[in-house]
Order: C-alpha cells, then structure tokens, then sequence
C-alpha cells in the first residue's frame, strides 16, 4: 500500500522568505553604501527573482566592486544565516514521517539558495526528497514539477497526495491540476473571490500539519 505523499512549499511556507529578504535587504544596502531608495529596489528585485543574473543586474545598477559571482555567493550564505523556521513546524514534519506519511519539498527557484535554506533550517534533515525547478527547468504550477518532487521522496502522486503552500497559482491551483488535495496557507491573506478555493485554509504551516495529521488519524479511524 503506498503511503500518503504531502509536499510542501518553501518560501513563505515552511520559512518566512518575505522577513528574511527584508533583513537582508537592510545588510546588503549598509555593506555596499546604498540610499534607502536604492535598498527598496534591490529588495523588489531579489523578491521577484533572486537568481545570479539578477545580481549581475544589481551589480551593473549600482557599480559594485564584487563580480557576480561573488554577490551570489555571499547572498547564499547571507541568507542561510538568516532564515529560520518555527521548531513548531520541524517537529510538524517529524510528526508527519512517524505518522506514515512521505513528506517532501516542491518549490520554485534556483538551486543553490534553496538547498542553503533547507540545510540551514533543518528542514532538509526532516523530509524524504527536495526538488527545486531549476534542477529539470519544471515550475509549478506544471504538473510535471510535482510528479518530479513525488519521485524525489521515491513514489508517485496518488489519491491520498497532498500539496501544501502560500501561492494560489503555484501551490493551489497547480497542485489541484496534478490531482492533489491542497491547503492554502494564509499568512493573514483572503483567498482570491473568483479562484475555485484549496481542500482547506489555515494561517500558517503548523496547522496545515495538524490538518494532515488529523486526516492520517481519521483514516486509521474509519478503517480500523
């Protein structure tokens, strides 16, 4: 019998991108001698995009001495010292895998940033498999994303497969496509009016987790 699958966003999901881009926006701008305006747009920029390529943008706009590579190594690094996720969640995710569940990562990016957050977090030592877009080019909201990040934790979408995020496009949207039961975490959001809505909403990663867990339970429950 295969074991329920749950994946999982990163950003904004499982660790708060949004307030740990802005720390870092602050620190960059202080290292590099930038105004307060030059801060705000570096910080829209790397929110919409944080790739090398955009640091080569960044680097041309504001003459900065360090090469492109070098920006995007110390952004790897500044950020995996800066981010974090709730102990709450990480033993979420433990909870998850002692209750049966395969539980992995599906999320957009570049490589090389995503690996650092989930190493730095923890979260990389609490799950069965990652997938990051930019290994196969495959973004969600393609299904072909989440049957690659399925295959990543060792087994397929199914009917008991669960995917669990912040986008409504992305996540929800995207993991209805592929056939997935969804949970849209709000972060104190109101669901888009006119998008069909998730299996569920809650307000952050916590009580999505508890949401799967009690779903695990009312199957052992009904099938006892």
């Amino acid at each position: 019998m295969q074991l329920p699958l749950v994946l999982f966003d990163l950003d904004n999901t499982l660790v708060d991108r949004r307030g740990t881009l802005a720390g870092w926006a602050a620190e960059f701008a202080a290292q590099h001698g930038l105004e307060d305006e030059d801060q705000a747009n570096v910080l829209d920029m790397v929110a919409e995009r944080a790739y090398p390529s955009t640091f080569d943008v960044i680097r041309g706009r504001y003459r900065l001495a360090m090469s492109t590579a070098e920006l995007w190594r110390a952004y790897c690094t500044d950020i995996a010292a800066l981010v974090s996720c709730r102990a709450t969640v990480l033993d979420g995710l433990d909870e998850l895998r002692a209750a049966g569940w395969r539980v992995g990562v599906a999320t957009n990016g570049a490589a090389d940033i995503q690996h650092a957050k989930l190493r730095a977090t923890g979260i990389s030592e609490r799950v069965d498999g990652v997938f990051v877009s930019e290994e196969a080019d495959a973004r969600k909201p393609q299904t072909r994303h989440f049957a690659l990040a399925a295959a990543r934790c060792g087994t397929v979408l199914g009917d008991g497969s669960w995917m669990v995020g912040d986008n409504p496009v992305n996540d929800i949207g995207g993991g209805r496509s592929a056939g997935l039961h969804t949970i849209w975490i709000g972060n104190g959001r109101s669901w888009p009016p006119d998008d069909p809505g998730p299996d569920h909403m809650v307000p952050h990663a916590r009580a999505a987790i508890d949401v799967l867990l009690w779903h695990s339970a009312d199957h052992i429950r009904t099938t006892a």
